[in-house]
């Protein structure tokens, strides 16, 4: 045994973050991977530039919105380093669109390079049960969820998630196209008394279940919709925890499905122009 807990002269630390760090080695470090997942496979089923490093993630998904084009970091950056980050980025997403920075960090401080902050959301996961390996998931009365396999339905939900996020401007075939249900990527429609009302994206990557694109129309808000979606994409692969980015106001709604917050990131826009 050693004589002391101080670490030798240059002997290197594991923090987790590390590109070569196993990426089970912590909770959050798999949703970190799986989130910067995310934005890789829609711009791939899409056609659309993306760009994977060591430090990032992210998209030109869309020439308009302010949460079109995702860009996740997937590990700490000093302060000396944040205008190169903001650069590589800019490199990518051209100054007449705005991204979204989704960092798992409190700092650095992006303001001084454009970057506007826009909040903490909370991460949260949801962990496996052993009594839900292989069943059913149940829907409120007047519900029905189904699991989208072809390109008409897949449709039917990209109008569902543009008009209920909502995603003013979107052109049809913009967001989803069948090349993204490839297998680590599904999508389910609820549908309200016959009509469809609500939408969830499950996306598998890294050993974890990411829960994105949640939306539900204003006219079926109330009915259980979009938590019957949602409870279907957290169960994509029920051996999984699943993890998402919430809102503080969807949080509760997420709380119910069983999810905990684990702790917050931070959110920056840069915006267009």
């Amino acid at each position: 045994m050693s004589e002391s807990v101080v670490p030798a002269e240059g002997e290197h630390l594991t923090n987790g973050w590390e590109p070569d760090a196993p990426e089970d080695d912590s909770l959050v470090r798999r949703a970190v991977l799986v989130h910067a997942s995310w934005p890789v496979a829609v711009a791939r089923a899409l056609g659309a530039p993306h760009r994977r490093t060591d430090g990032w993630a992210g998209a030109l998904i869309g020439s308009t919105g302010e949460l079109s084009n995702p860009v996740v970091l997937t590990r700490p950056v000093a302060a000396a380093d944040a205008a190169d980050l903001v650069a590589e980025v800019g490199a990518l997403v051209p100054p007449e669109s705005a991204y979204f920075l989704l960092s798992p960090w409190l700092e650095p401080d992006y303001a001084a390079h454009g970057l506007v902050l826009i909040g903490h959301p909370p991460l949260m996961a949801r962990f496996p049960r052993p009594d839900e390996q292989g069943s059913p998931v149940a829907a409120p009365d007047g519900v029905e969820v189904v699991e989208v396999a072809d390109a008409e339905r897949l449709a039917v939900a990209e109008r569902v998630l543009v008009e209920g996020y909502p995603m003013p401007g979107t052109a049809p075939g913009s967001i989803l196209r069948p090349g993204l249900l490839d297998g680590a990527t599904r999508v389910w429609l609820g549908y309200v008394d016959g009509e469809p009302a609500s939408v969830a994206c499950a996306h598998t990557a890294h050993g974890a279940t990411l829960v994105e694109y949640v939306a539900a129309l204003p006219s079926a808000r109330g009915r259980g919709a979009g938590a019957a979606v949602t409870r279907a994409a957290t169960l994509a692969d029920p051996a999984l925890p699943a993890v998402l980015v919430a809102s503080d106001d969807g949080r509760p709604t997420y709380e119910r499905l069983g999810y905990v917050a684990i702790e917050r990131w931070t959110a920056w826009l840069r915006p267009a122009g």
